[in-house]
């Protein structure tokens, strides 16, 4: 069967999956849960074959996770540390393919889907090959480094017609999907604010990845790693904990704002701010990094045919000596949807008609005739059934004990593959979802608010 034979076939097919299982909701108290149940998938009948370059953390959860949807087989994997590949072979069996050249994998017939799980500055070059080579590309967020980076990786997908998908997982939960039903039912009124943060306070939250001690210019293929950024010695340093240096990632912002954005669009249906501002400060982790611990961002979002205008503040803190936290508010006139990973709260705390008076209120320095003729006045102007208190509820909502959104991402990535269907997070989606992220970085750097039109995806 010919390359392009088995993807026409693979796409005729249709079908993937059994019933999901995945994570559960954090202690909620006593109050009821409503559990929110996945679909259930016909398993699939032929094989997706599939190869991962960058065999990092992400890389291996990646794949881990890819392997429990029906129907789907590795077959190499590319990284340019031989410790990795050499787990590899450890983990999934010595007959697994491995090179530290992604190119030799692209090359491979046998080869339908890629799992791109690099360091930043290299998604856009590795995504682009592996389209233009007829693959289909599951990409780490935050998409690309650079935004004129993201363009070309639109170009190319539209090009190509490959099968792209951006990986935040977040937009395939079936959470999330539960939480923009709720939200566009109206049901926390006019959304007027956003607030999320994700704080933390250990070594390996802050990017202190630990390094192996056989770590060398032997077992490193330094060079092929900085690309095109400043050549400098062999550090291995650099090697393992990119996520520090503005040359290989995206700090804080592509890490993890990106994580919350791409909720809030899928949720919102927004295509993303008008003006974008950042401050912070590097506070704690002092150890050779040129990114900062600790980031605030405020973006304005204005008014769309989707959305009322709205403000957005993001914060990530690893320098809170709390301990951390997280969490994601979306605040309404009416309420508030309180977003977790794979669960979410709503409450509500409507307001009556009626103003009331007394308490904290001027009524209380009138003359007593005064106040006679007020009450007389609010009655009048005040029906009996518009003066009940404000009235309050709370709804909680989770997937089921097990599920796994990161699955249910893969699984939508698949289905795609299979049946031609659109995937959940393309390109431009992912652009949307990064740009923000990286334009935050623009404005910390710089020091000044830009401007960003959602719609070109440019710096205004």
């Amino acid at each position: 069967m010919t390359d392009n034979s088995r993807r026409k076939f693979l796409r005729n097919l249709g079908g993937t999956a059994a019933l999901l299982g995945a994570g559960s909701l954090a202690a909620i108290g006593k109050e009821q849960v409503h559990i929110l149940q996945p679909n259930t998938r016909i398993a699939a009948n032929d094989k997706i074959r599939i190869g991962c370059i960058g065999m990092g953390i992400m890389g291996f959860g990646d794949l881990e996770t890819a392997l429990k949807a029906p129907g789907v087989e590795f077959v190499a994997a590319a990284d340019l540390y031989d410790g990795h590949l050499a787990k590899v072979k450890e983990v999934y069996g010595k007959d697994i393919f491995t090179t530290r050249d992604y190119r030799e994998l692209l090359n491979r017939k046998d080869i339908d889907a890629v799992i791109i799980a690099t360091p930043d500055h290299w998604h856009d070059t590795i995504s682009i090959d592996a389209m233009e080579k007829g693959k289909a590309v599951y990409c780490e967020k935050p998409m690309v480094q650079q935004i004129e980076e993201g363009h070309k990786v639109i170009a190319t997908q539209q090009r190509t017609k490959a099968i792209f998908q951006v990986g935040s997982q977040r937009v395939s939960s079936i959470a999330l999907a539960e939480a923009k039903k709720r939200y566009e039912a109206g049901e926390i009124g006019q959304l007027n604010m956003v607030e999320a943060r994700i704080d933390r306070h250990d070594a390996l939250g802050a990017w202190q990845y630990s390094i192996p001690p056989d770590a060398s210019p032997a077992t490193v293929d330094f060079d092929t790693f900085l690309k095109d950024t400043a050549k400098v010695p062999f550090d291995p340093t650099r090697f393992f904990r990119w996520r520090n240096y503005r040359a290989y990632g995206t700090g804080v912002p592509g890490d993890l704002f990106v994580h919350l954005i791409s909720g809030l669009h899928f949720i919102t249906g927004s295509l993303g701010p008008e003006r974008i501002f950042a401050s912070g400060n590097l506070v704690q982790w002092k150890d050779g990094r040129d990114v900062p611990d600790v980031v605030v961002a405020i973006f304005d979002y204005p008014e769309t045919k989707a959305h009322p205008a709205f403000q957005v503040t993001l914060r990530v803190n690893f320098a809170d000596g709390g301990g951390g936290g997280e969490f994601t508010r979306f605040i309404g006139t009416d309420g508030v949807l309180e977003l977790g990973w794979d669960d979410f709260k709503i409450k509500k705390h409507k307001l009556s008609s009626a103003p009331g008076y007394g308490g904290w209120d001027t009524y209380n320095t009138f003359t007593k005739a005064t106040q006679e003729a007020y009450v007389k006045q609010y009655n009048a102007k005040y029906p009996e059934e518009t003066r009940k208190p404000a009235q309050r509820s709370e709804s909680a909502y989770a997937a089921p004990r097990g599920y796994d959104a990161r699955l249910d991402h893969f699984i939508n990535f698949f289905d795609a593959m299979r049946t031609g269907k659109p995937v959940v997070e393309d390109a431009s989606f992912g652009l949307r979802a990064a740009g923000p992220a990286l334009v935050t970085n623009e404005s910390y750097f710089n020091k000044k608010v830009i401007h960003w039109d959602a719609q070109k995806m440019k710096i205004v």
